[in-house]
């Protein structure tokens, strides 16, 4: 696997050591902020109940041998050395691992595919497809349904519990932080301040959120770098100061003679140390912001080693020291002369460790609401800037109430830390599952390496699991109870999507219907631009017909709009448009697919509406050319012959590319490109084109570029007299005005249907239907060019 390809920097940049030391430095307060503040709770969530602090030490080293091997083997061995490496065009999470699968192996969900969709530059395979020889897992997932519907599930799962993470990750670092008061007050007194005080910091937390974390990003490095250096300075401190030889119990035998005297005890006591590996997905979730050598080096370098001098620096002080289990936290450990100042520190690097997380939640349901896997919300981009910095305004609302829910109703670290352990080890364990399938699929390695790979890690998670998953009435009910409604919401509202575009698919009215539309029949053709939105890629959707029955008119230029998404992470601008005709040019309808990657943010209506008339122009312009040099237009069929991905004779990617620099994506060489040039009517630009044949066909792009004498060229070019009329009709019916003509839909389960299908339709489904954003919020629809179709889908 390449590292270097899809990396968002050039290889000079990557080449270059400064760059690479800037973006480790930055990373530290976007990726290392939640793994970072582990020490404030590890020790004294471990010793809350199950174990107690002796004077033969056995136990606070065993615990440290534990700590030690656990981030050594999963945060660097696992995540560092294999999962980063599994990014996806250089993304990472759980949705990247699904998408690079779906690529790979035909096991995706999402509807209205297309093999043009596999020409996107962002589309790449890791290895060239296996020609012989294919995988037995791979054939195995592809042949049964079931197995995508289960694959789906598992991503779901992990998607849940990151969110569940979300919720629990600021309650418990900022609790934690906050707890340092302890020893500043009598317990009565800190009691009644430590709540509170945790609360008023959570909700300036989440009220903050609406501004973007690029107002105050540029902070978070040095707060994040300043708490490792002061909690590596104290961990050094304690070592020397009080147990020199502290280092020995980083052995293995350490761990094993903490077993053998605590016994059952001691593998419940896990839960509390797996808290010290919290955030280590991170590392893989925001490998999109910064590069793997960048990550790979801050951990390594830094991070890692401060995490350890930390815990062996508190284990040092309490082998001296044997208090209460109570008394045993991070805050003991601090000379009383830096307390407070240990205590800011803390505090305001358990806020930037709890705004990752927080921005990371954002992230992964606009993930799944771009999959179809989430009610629609709105999603604001909170930087012109930097891409994928969004906030959503209801998850904010809900997360911040849940999270001083939580904080009131457990109000210590044991559940909270209990609760947050079974969250992140869930993760973790769909990560490794998803890794494993990658191993085999994607990098073509032999099944023996998945293998060895999902046993050795995935037998240290399942330990972890199982310690966090006894403590069930312990606070651990909490991400199970939550993992289970969201997962029902998102598989529902995925059910009812998918079952409404086959009813669409089942239901589209033939071309032969739109043509025969005319004066004839009472229909007129008014001035403007009709928009209709529609899921399919081919055909007519029957909501326009639904629409002219009802009201014999619609508009001079008519687009068939299909917003859809693919399984890439980003899709350039420059291959975002695919255009096409539906009918004959006297007709002036087109068909326009818009697609986005799941982590792209969509265009806001007006620049969207200036965009698709400028692609439609250009696609005008590049047909006239292609008529001119005796091709034939192209007319598209209803599909209804060859499926809907081959339905359509030809569509046309249309997209600008700087016109300094080279395009923004290659062909390869096996589709056989084929160039021409003419002048174009557009400034310092480039527009290229792609003509998207039939399966079996080949591909061709045609490049409209610029010279000196661009305008007599273009002149020349018009005098196609048919040509000259459709953009001048473009051109009015764009200043008349545009409307948007949507689908305003109500699901109900068809007779017949099992009793769980009736509740998950008619009840659970429309509920959330109309209860979420409706598809002209999301779509950023103005309400006064809105026309919504009312439809019953009957599923």
């Amino acid at each position: 696997m390449d590292l270097d390809c899809g990396k968002c920097w050039s290889t000079s940049k990557k080449d270059s050591w400064k760059t690479i030391l800037l973006l480790a430095y930055q990373s530290l307060g976007v990726v290392y902020g939640d793994l970072s503040i582990s020490p404030l709770y590890v020790y004294k969530s471990t010793f809350a109940e199950d174990i107690h602090h002796s004077e033969t030490n056995e136990e606070i080293f065993g615990v440290l041998s534990f700590v030690f091997w656990t981030l050594t083997l999963v945060p660097l061995f696992k995540y560092v050395f294999v999962v980063l490496r599994a990014d996806d065009n250089g993304e990472g999470g759980t949705f990247a691992l699904y998408s690079l699968i779906c690529r790979h192996a035909k096991v995706s969900l999402l509807p209205n595919r297309q093999v043009a969709d596999e020409a996107l530059s962002t589309y790449k395979l890791e290895s060239p497809p296996e020609k012989k020889n294919r995988s037995r897992v791979k054939i195995l997932l592809e042949k049964h349904k079931s197995l995508h519907t289960a694959l789906l599930i598992l991503v779901l799962l992990g998607t849940c519990m990151v969110i569940g993470d979300g919720l629990l990750t600021p309650a418990i670092s900022v609790f934690s932080a906050v707890s340092g008061l302890e020893l500043s007050m009598s317990k009565e007194h800190h009691q009644y301040a430590v709540v509170p005080i945790t609360c008023f910091i959570l909700v300036c937390l989440f009220a903050l959120q609406h501004y973007g974390t690029h107002r105050v990003g540029f902070i978070f490095a040095p707060i994040v770098l300043t708490w490792l250096l002061c909690i590596s300075a104290l961990g050094l401190y304690n070592i020397f100061h009080w147990n020199p030889h502290v280092y020995q119990a980083l052995s293995p035998y350490y761990m094993y003679k903490f077993l053998k005297k605590t016994r059952r005890s001691g593998w419940m006591s896990l839960g509390g140390i797996l808290l010290c590996i919290t955030g280590s997905e991170a590392m893989f979730a925001d490998l999109g912001h910064f590069t793997y050598t960048a990550i790979q080096i801050a951990f390594t370098f830094l991070v890692y080693p401060a995490l350890i001098l930390a815990y062996m620096g508190q284990a040092a002080y309490l082998s001296k020291h044997h208090h209460n289990s109570y008394k045993i936290g991070f805050y003991v450990s601090v000379p009383e002369s830096v307390r407070w100042p240990v205590l800011i520190v803390a505090i305001l690097a358990s806020v930037v460790g709890s705004q990752a997380i927080i921005s990371g939640t954002f992230s992964i349901i606009n993930q799944s609401q771009s999959l179809g896997c989430f009610p629609r919300v709105k999603v604001v981009h909170t930087s012109e800037k930097i891409h994928g910095q969004i906030y959503i305004p209801e998850i904010n609302w809900m997360l911040m109430i849940l999270c001083i829910a939580v904080t009131i109703g457990f109000r210590d670290t044991k559940h909270i830390g209990n609760a947050s352990g079974l969250a992140v080890m869930t993760v973790m364990l769909v990560t490794t599952c998803l890794t494993s399938l990658v191993i085999i699929i994607c990098w073509h390695k032999p099944p023996i390496l998945a293998l060895g790979f999902l046993l050795f890690f995935g037998t240290i998670e399942v330990l972890y699991f199982s310690a966090s998953l006894i403590k069930f009435r312990e606070g651990a009910w909490l991400p199970i109870l939550l993992a289970l409604f969201l997962m029902t919401v998102m598989f529902v509202w995925h059910y009812a999507t998918i079952k409404k575009y086959e009813f669409d698919l089942h239901n589209k009215v033939s071309l032969e219907w739109l043509l025969a539309l005319g004066p004839s029949l009472g229909i007129s053709r008014v001035p403007g631009i009709g928009l209709v939105y529609t899921d399919l890629t081919s055909g007519i959707p029957a909501n326009f017909s639904r629409f002219v029955t009802n009201l014999p008119a619609f508009h001079r230029v008519l687009v068939f709009v299909c917003v859809k998404s693919v399984p890439v992470p980003y899709v350039p601008p420059a291959e975002r448009y695919l255009v096409g005709r539906v009918g004959p040019p006297d007709h002036r309808s087109y068909r326009c697919i818009v697609r986005y990657g799941y982590r792209d943010v969509h265009q806001d209506v007006d620049s969207f509406e200036s965009e698709l008339v400028n692609r439609l122009a250009d696609f005008i312009r590049y047909d006239g050319y292609r008529t001119m040099g005796g091709t034939n237009s192209c007319i598209e069929d209803d599909g209804s012959r060859s499926g809907e991905s081959t339905g359509d004779c030809r569509l046309t990617v249309i997209g600008m590319v700087a016109f300094s620099g080279p395009p923004a994506y290659e062909i390869e060489e096996s589709l056989q490109p084929a160039s021409v040039s003419l002048g174009f009517q557009t400034v310092e630009s480039v527009t290229d084109v792609i003509e998207m044949e039939p399966i079996g066909g080949v591909e061709r792009r045609v490049r409209f570029a610029i010279d000196s004498e661009s305008e007599t060229d273009t002149r020349s070019y018009m005098m196609d007299a048919g040509v000259e009329e459709e953009l001048e009709e473009l051109l009015t019916a764009q200043q008349a005005g545009t409307a948007f003509i949507l689908g305003h839909s109500h699901v109900r389960a068809k007779q017949g249907s099992s009793l769980l299908k009736k509740i998950a339709i008619d009840f659970g489904y429309n509920f959330l239907r109309r209860n979420c954003r409706g598809p002209d919020v999301a779509l950023k629809v103005p309400p006064v060019s809105l026309l919504e179709v009312g439809m019953v889908y009957v599923v």
